[in-house]
């Protein structure tokens, strides 16, 4: 075992693997701009080394990999006038794209909470090993925001319309349902999986992909759809559409529990975040690569660190935790083109790229 232990990140070498271990249990692992900074130099480091034949990323405590990015400290710099998004999101994109690049075989283990942010860590791996116990979101759409880190991408190649439920509501994904939405690749039971890391620090120099898939294979459950799965007939004909309004429309109409409970939560989320989230989610739908979505994701997030919808449902949510944003606007309809507009605008020099 060789490596350094450094606070919130703890990057060390344990035979053939290169371990990444988030370390703010306390937290949730919460992805601060120096964490990520710091995946990205251990990224680097377990390139270079010839003995490092497979990443494993994990998160420090029992409750989760991680929460999602720090965003108090977001909520801050946006309330100050900060330029934390800027460099923030810059930084966290491009290592999001990099990760679905990554020469070597990356084995993210999704295990407890995985949202946000731990998804840009875990969801473009090359394996994606989930738990019994995984909880996966991307709940953005209730802090003014939208499911960013490369979300829009995944979401978008989730079948049929199972995507845009999960993008627009925020609920939760178990394990097997997150490997139905091509979120992840395997559930593995987490008591298994000390016996699984233990194999993949074992691995020969230049194992292949494959090679690590039949490894997991032999650890996993083999289920490959859960509870939101068996909705699926019921999500397409609700969420088929391209305007916010006609899918309130649907759910009204169709007025069953589910459409009913659908409706309640979507009514709590930011009207603004909604009709963004929906746009970015169709045009991903023709998108040729990751980055195209990245670098659309990261010209809304800078409208986002500006509007008093994303102070407003960070207040509501982390700050004072009243739960009670007030939205602006506050309906759907009162979303405009020009509104929306804003969030799609070239940004000239300012755009993200890619190394």
């Amino acid at each position: 075992m060789s490596g350094a232990e450094e606070g919130d990140l703890i990057v060390r070498r344990e035979g053939a693997a290169g371990v990444i271990r988030l370390n703010r249990p306390k937290a949730l692992n919460a992805m601060t701009l120096e964490m990520s900074i710091g995946v990205d130099a251990a990224l680097d480091q377990f390139e270079a080394d010839p003995e490092v034949a497979v990443i494993i990323l994990e998160g420090a405590g029992e409750r989760g990999l991680c929460a999602g990015g720090d965003i108090r400290g977001l909520w801050e710099s946006s309330r100050d006038g900060g330029d934390l998004g800027a460099r923030f999101w810059r930084q966290e994109y491009v290592m999001n794209a990099r990760i679905a690049k990554y020469p070597k075989p990356y084995v993210a283990f999704m295990d407890g909470l995985v949202m946000g942010g731990g998804v840009g860590l875990s969801g473009h791996a090359s394996h994606r090993v989930v738990t019994d116990r995984t909880k996966l979101a991307m709940p953005e759409v209730g802090l003014g925001f939208f499911p960013d880190v490369g979300g829009t991408w995944l979401l978008s190649r989730s079948p049929g319309e199972i995507g845009t439920y999960f993008g627009l509501t925020g609920q939760t994904m178990n394990g097997p349902d997150a490997i139905h939405a091509k979120f992840a690749d395997a559930v593995v039971p987490a008591a298994k999986w000390p016996e699984l890391r233990d194999a993949l620090t074992k691995v020969r120099q230049g194992v292949t992909a494959a090679d690590v898939s039949k490894l997991i294979k032999g650890f996993a459950t083999g289920e490959t759809a859960g509870p939101v799965a068996a909705k699926e007939p019921a999500i397409d004909a609700l969420f088929g559409f391209d305007r916010m309004e006609d899918i309130f429309a649907a759910l009204r109409r169709d007025g069953s529990e589910f459409a009913l409970a659908t409706l309640k939560t979507l009514n709590e989320k930011s009207p603004r975040g909604m009709v963004v989230t929906l746009k970015l989610l169709r045009l991903a739908r023709t998108a040729s690569s990751l980055e195209e979505c990245l670098v659309r994701e990261y010209r809304a997030a800078l409208e986002v660190f500006r509007s008093d919808d994303f102070r407003e449902g960070v207040r509501a949510a982390v700050i004072d935790k009243d739960r009670n944003p007030t939205w602006s606007p506050s309906r759907i309809e009162d979303v405009t083109p020009d509104m929306l507009a804003l969030y799609l605008a070239e940004i000239g020099a300012g755009e993200l790229k890619f190394n």
